[in-house]
């Protein structure tokens, strides 16, 4: 698997988020995504036609999560601007910087080793170190959850140790 490093400008997005738990996760990720994504076509001004699945920690303290800690989880698209928003959307600025991008294809159930090797093995051997800023999954038009199989670009935000 590749791991690259890309420096990103802000992207704003548009979209739909609520309050998670860890544990709670994958329940409200489905909600949300069944809310947003039969809408998604109301944006007027949207950038190609992938979108984000988007965890904003705040600042949350990595070494300290637990399954009880709450994040705002996004899913949204990219836009050129925020001057159309539709009723109960939201706008959202990513901010920009390095980040780690991992083009991940594989199973659901396999996703949490990613992170696993991210986090203990990747970052570690690195000469980053994660960054306090939202981190992202960019999915192409044909992700599907219900799928076996699914490619996604995992961006994790980091930052020179």
């Amino acid at each position: 698997m590749a791991y690259n490093i890309i420096t990103q400008n802000d992207i704003l997005v548009i979209g739909m988020k609520a309050k998670v738990a860890l544990q709670t996760m994958p329940m409200e990720i489905g909600k949300l995504a069944r809310q947003f994504m039969p809408r998604r076509q109301e944006i007027i001004n949207r950038v190609g036609t992938h979108s984000f699945s988007i965890q904003d920690y705040a600042d949350q303290d990595f070494n300290k999560i637990t399954p009880q800690t709450t994040f705002n989880k996004w899913v949204a698209v990219e836009v050129e601007n925020h001057n159309h928003i539709p009723e109960d959307m939201q706008p959202f600025i990513l901010k920009g910087g390095d980040f780690l991008v991992v083009d991940y294809k594989g199973s659901l159930a396999d996703f949490p080793k990613l992170w696993q090797t991210i986090l203990t093995d990747w970052l570690p051997n690195s000469k980053y170190e994660l960054d306090n800023r939202p981190h992202f999954e960019k999915l192409p038009e044909s992700y599907n959850p219900q799928n076996t199989i699914n490619e996604e670009q995992v961006w994790v935000p980091v930052r020179l140790k």
